[in-house]
Protein backbone atom coordinates (compact mmCIF):
# COMPACT_ATOMS: atom_id res chain seq x y z
CA UNK A 1 0.00 0.00 0.00
CA UNK A 2 1.07 3.44 -0.63
CA UNK A 3 0.06 6.64 0.72
CA UNK A 4 -0.84 9.71 -0.79
CA UNK A 5 1.26 11.56 1.53
CA UNK A 6 3.98 9.39 0.12
CA UNK A 7 3.68 9.98 -3.97
CA UNK A 8 7.24 10.52 -5.26
CA UNK A 9 7.27 10.69 -9.78
CA UNK A 10 7.01 7.33 -11.01
CA UNK A 11 4.97 5.50 -8.22
CA UNK A 12 2.54 3.26 -9.61
CA UNK A 13 -0.82 2.61 -7.53
CA UNK A 14 -4.44 0.98 -8.32
CA UNK A 15 -7.44 3.06 -8.21
CA UNK A 16 -10.61 2.45 -9.03
CA UNK A 17 -10.00 -0.44 -11.25
CA UNK A 18 -7.55 0.93 -13.04
CA UNK A 19 -3.47 1.33 -12.86
CA UNK A 20 -1.99 4.99 -12.76
CA UNK A 21 1.47 6.63 -12.62
CA UNK A 22 2.39 9.55 -11.03
CA UNK A 23 3.91 12.19 -13.58
CA UNK A 24 3.85 15.20 -11.09
CA UNK A 25 3.08 15.69 -8.04
CA UNK A 26 2.90 18.97 -5.54
CA UNK A 27 2.10 17.95 -1.76
CA UNK A 28 0.30 21.70 -0.87
CA UNK A 29 -0.21 23.08 2.66
CA UNK A 30 -2.50 25.82 2.59
CA UNK A 31 -2.99 28.56 5.51
CA UNK A 32 -6.44 27.71 6.34
CA UNK A 33 -7.67 24.25 6.27
CA UNK A 34 -5.93 20.48 5.60
CA UNK A 35 -2.85 19.93 3.49
CA UNK A 36 -3.39 17.77 0.34
CA UNK A 37 -2.06 16.35 -2.34
CA UNK A 38 -2.07 17.83 -5.92
CA UNK A 39 -0.69 14.90 -8.91
CA UNK A 40 -1.06 14.40 -12.55
CA UNK A 41 -1.25 10.77 -12.84
CA UNK A 42 -1.56 8.64 -16.06
CA UNK A 43 -3.43 5.48 -16.50
CA UNK A 44 -0.87 3.23 -17.94
CA UNK A 45 -2.96 1.16 -19.58
CA UNK A 46 -4.72 3.83 -21.71
CA UNK A 47 -2.73 6.41 -21.65
CA UNK A 48 -4.80 9.09 -20.45
CA UNK A 49 -3.08 11.87 -18.05
CA UNK A 50 -5.48 13.69 -15.33
CA UNK A 51 -4.86 16.07 -12.75
CA UNK A 52 -6.27 15.28 -9.08
CA UNK A 53 -6.23 16.00 -5.61
CA UNK A 54 -5.47 13.65 -2.70
CA UNK A 55 -6.04 13.33 1.06
CA UNK A 56 -2.33 12.56 2.02
CA UNK A 57 -3.97 9.60 4.02
CA UNK A 58 -5.82 7.91 1.67
CA UNK A 59 -4.19 4.21 0.70
CA UNK A 60 -3.90 2.39 -2.26
CA UNK A 61 -2.80 -0.83 -3.67
CA UNK A 62 1.13 -0.64 -5.21
CA UNK A 63 0.86 -2.06 -8.60
CA UNK A 64 3.74 -3.68 -9.85
CA UNK A 65 4.71 -3.08 -13.59
CA UNK A 66 6.82 -5.73 -15.24
CA UNK A 67 9.30 -4.46 -17.56
CA UNK A 68 11.09 -7.40 -19.46
CA UNK A 69 13.47 -7.28 -22.23
CA UNK A 70 12.72 -9.41 -25.44
CA UNK A 71 13.61 -9.06 -29.24
CA UNK A 72 10.97 -8.05 -31.75
CA UNK A 73 10.73 -11.00 -33.93
CA UNK A 74 8.21 -10.36 -36.72
CA UNK A 75 4.63 -8.89 -37.33
CA UNK A 76 1.49 -11.00 -38.73
CA UNK A 77 -0.78 -9.15 -39.86
CA UNK A 78 -2.20 -7.15 -36.54
CA UNK A 79 0.22 -8.58 -34.35
CA UNK A 80 3.86 -8.12 -33.63
CA UNK A 81 5.83 -11.10 -31.88
CA UNK A 82 8.41 -10.50 -29.28
CA UNK A 83 10.85 -13.42 -28.20
CA UNK A 84 11.91 -13.52 -24.80
CA UNK A 85 15.78 -13.74 -24.12
CA UNK A 86 15.64 -16.63 -21.39
CA UNK A 87 12.74 -18.80 -22.14
CA UNK A 88 12.73 -18.47 -25.81
CA UNK A 89 9.19 -18.31 -26.11
CA UNK A 90 7.26 -16.17 -28.13
CA UNK A 91 4.70 -13.33 -26.97
CA UNK A 92 2.19 -11.70 -29.74
CA UNK A 93 0.99 -8.25 -29.02
CA UNK A 94 -1.39 -6.16 -30.68
CA UNK A 95 -0.71 -3.55 -32.94
CA UNK A 96 -2.75 -1.08 -30.91
CA UNK A 97 -0.65 -1.50 -27.85
CA UNK A 98 2.51 0.14 -29.50
CA UNK A 99 3.34 3.31 -29.49
CA UNK A 100 3.77 6.11 -32.37
CA UNK A 101 7.79 5.76 -31.72
CA UNK A 102 7.53 1.78 -32.64
CA UNK A 103 8.44 2.77 -36.47
CA UNK A 104 11.56 3.30 -35.58
CA UNK A 105 12.32 -0.11 -34.51
CA UNK A 106 13.63 -3.38 -36.90
CA UNK A 107 13.39 -7.02 -36.63
CA UNK A 108 15.95 -8.34 -33.94
CA UNK A 109 16.22 -5.06 -31.72
CA UNK A 110 15.39 -4.70 -28.30
CA UNK A 111 12.80 -3.83 -26.46
CA UNK A 112 11.07 -3.29 -23.20
CA UNK A 113 7.69 -4.99 -22.70
CA UNK A 114 5.43 -4.27 -20.14
CA UNK A 115 2.77 -6.04 -18.61
CA UNK A 116 0.71 -5.79 -15.28
CA UNK A 117 -0.42 -9.04 -14.45
CA UNK A 118 0.17 -11.02 -17.04
CA UNK A 119 -1.06 -8.83 -19.56
CA UNK A 120 0.92 -6.98 -21.63
CA UNK A 121 -0.24 -3.32 -22.34
CA UNK A 122 2.84 -1.27 -23.72
CA UNK A 123 6.28 -2.00 -25.63
CA UNK A 124 9.05 1.04 -25.03
CA UNK A 125 11.62 0.50 -28.22
CA UNK A 126 15.35 1.35 -27.17
CA UNK A 127 15.70 5.84 -26.64
CA UNK A 128 18.14 5.60 -29.44
CA UNK A 129 18.36 3.60 -32.52
CA UNK A 130 20.76 3.59 -35.51
CA UNK A 131 19.13 2.94 -38.91
CA UNK A 132 19.96 3.12 -42.47
CA UNK A 133 18.60 6.22 -44.44
CA UNK A 134 17.13 4.52 -47.85
CA UNK A 135 15.23 7.73 -49.57
CA UNK A 136 16.17 11.31 -49.43
CA UNK A 137 16.67 14.70 -51.74
CA UNK A 138 20.62 15.09 -52.82
CA UNK A 139 22.71 17.30 -50.68
CA UNK A 140 23.06 20.77 -51.92
CA UNK A 141 25.33 23.37 -51.30
CA UNK A 142 23.68 26.46 -50.13
CA UNK A 143 22.15 27.90 -46.91
CA UNK A 144 23.83 26.70 -44.01
CA UNK A 145 23.54 29.68 -41.51
CA UNK A 146 20.48 28.44 -40.35
CA UNK A 147 19.60 24.45 -39.06
CA UNK A 148 18.24 23.64 -42.84
CA UNK A 149 16.46 20.41 -42.74
CA UNK A 150 15.01 17.68 -44.94
CA UNK A 151 12.78 14.84 -45.59
CA UNK A 152 14.11 11.29 -45.27
CA UNK A 153 12.71 7.92 -44.76
CA UNK A 154 14.46 5.31 -42.95
CA UNK A 155 14.60 1.44 -43.74
CA UNK A 156 12.27 1.12 -41.15
CA UNK A 157 9.74 3.25 -43.55
CA UNK A 158 9.55 6.12 -40.71
CA UNK A 159 10.33 9.50 -42.31
CA UNK A 160 12.27 11.67 -40.17
CA UNK A 161 13.91 15.71 -40.72
CA UNK A 162 17.43 15.29 -41.65
CA UNK A 163 20.27 18.37 -42.48
CA UNK A 164 20.98 18.70 -46.16
CA UNK A 165 24.81 16.90 -45.68
CA UNK A 166 22.82 13.09 -44.89
CA UNK A 167 22.93 11.29 -47.85
CA UNK A 168 21.03 8.25 -48.96
CA UNK A 169 22.31 4.87 -47.69
CA UNK A 170 24.32 6.90 -44.38
CA UNK A 171 23.50 5.16 -41.11
CA UNK A 172 22.14 7.64 -39.05
CA UNK A 173 21.40 7.98 -34.65
CA UNK A 174 17.62 8.88 -34.04
CA UNK A 175 16.22 9.77 -30.70
CA UNK A 176 12.93 7.27 -30.52
CA UNK A 177 11.08 9.56 -28.23
CA UNK A 178 11.18 12.69 -30.10
CA UNK A 179 11.79 11.32 -33.86
CA UNK A 180 14.38 13.60 -33.92
CA UNK A 181 18.00 13.11 -35.93
CA UNK A 182 20.91 13.25 -33.38
CA UNK A 183 24.45 12.04 -35.25
CA UNK A 184 25.38 10.17 -38.21
CA UNK A 185 26.15 6.67 -36.71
Amino acid sequence: MVSAGDFRNGVTFEMDGNVYQIVEFQHVKPGKGAAFVRAKIKNVISGGVVERTFNPTEKYPTAVIERRDMEYSYNDGGLYYFMDQETYDMVPVNASDLGDNFKFVKENMICKILSYKGNVFGVEPPNFVVLQVTQTDPGFAGNTATNATKPATLETGAEIKVPLFIEEGEMINVDTRTGEYMSRA
